[in-house]
């Protein structure tokens, strides 16, 4: 049986809705209090049992791969001191993964950053983080309970939550037929749906677990919604098999690429004291 062992982090977007703060900062390094985004996202891999993440990046992101590094300098100047202590988690979690990067050169969607990450991938399952939308359980991380769901049904997972109606024209929204109070058996999925046209109100999102042939999907994968190569075009040629799940987590969710979304995350985990 195939096990997921590797966590693929889209990370070559703009951040436009928050310029001009991502002008120079990479909008995966926000922080939402003392940690960025992206580790947020690294330390969920980890709490599913995966040490390697592949990184797709693009210009101006050199922040990332220095946040996953030594910083000899920083760490000669305050070792002893009692500050020595704010880098213990970095440091916790660069001895436990191992880190791989790779630039998408052009923006053409989530499909197309998913493909550009293939080389770090190869022919196996992996996950798919995406560092701004933050998620949150204290009994069990988000990315360990698909992980046990793929253990179980081998196929391609996605997370999804109710929203809205009237929000359905921001997320890709899917259908299908229940097979448990929280797993669904994917028939449709839909990219940004009007809310008149959505299949439903369940939408997708940033988490998912991915079959190996869903980089030759891609490959032929015409551009969709917004002149995007989409995940969710890719996705349906495998749900017209049977061959995706989608999972009503448990857990919270922040959407930390809105200011609104990214002022509730550092709120609830400033509360949280974590």
């Amino acid at each position: 049986m195939s096990k997921v062992k590797k966590c693929l982090f889209p990370a070559a977007g703009y951040g436009t809705r928050f310029l001009p703060a991502t002008k120079a900062i990479p909008k995966e390094m926000l922080p939402v209090l003392t940690k960025p985004l992206l580790q947020y996202g690294v330390e969920e891999a980890l709490a599913a049992e995966i040490d390697t993440m592949a990184i797709v990046t693009g210009r101006g992101k050199r922040a990332i791969e220095d946040h996953f590094d030594v910083s000899y300098e920083l760490e000669h100047q305050i070792q002893g001191t009692t500050k020595e202590e704010y880098l213990t988690q970095i440091r916790s979690v660069i001895g436990s993964c191992t880190f791989s990067y790779t630039r998408q050169i052009e923006m053409k969607g989530l499909g197309h950053a998913i493909l550009t990450g293939e080389t770090l991938i190869g022919e196996e399952p992996f996950a798919v983080i995406l560092a701004d939308d933050l998620c949150d359980n204290e009994d069990e991380a988000v990315l360990a309970q698909m992980v046990k769901l793929y253990e179980e049904y081998q196929c391609s997972i996605v997370a999804v939550e109710e929203v809205p109606k009237e929000d359905t024209n921001k997320y890709g929204v899917i259908a299908g037929e229940f097979i448990s109070d929280d797993l669904v058996r994917v028939t449709n999925m839909v990219e940004k749906p009007d809310p008149k046209d959505a299949p439903s109100n369940l939408a997708i999102i940033g988490r998912y677990i991915l079959t190996p042939d869903i980089f030759d999907i891609l490959r032929e994968t015409k551009p969709g919604k917004g002149g995007e190569i989409q995940i969710t075009d890719a996705l349906l040629e495998q749900a017209k098999e049977g061959k995706v799940l989608a999972y009503k987590f448990k857990g919270k969710r922040f959407d930390c690429g809105s200011v609104d979304g990214f002022v509730q995350a550092t709120n609830y985990f400033y509360t949280k004291g974590n």
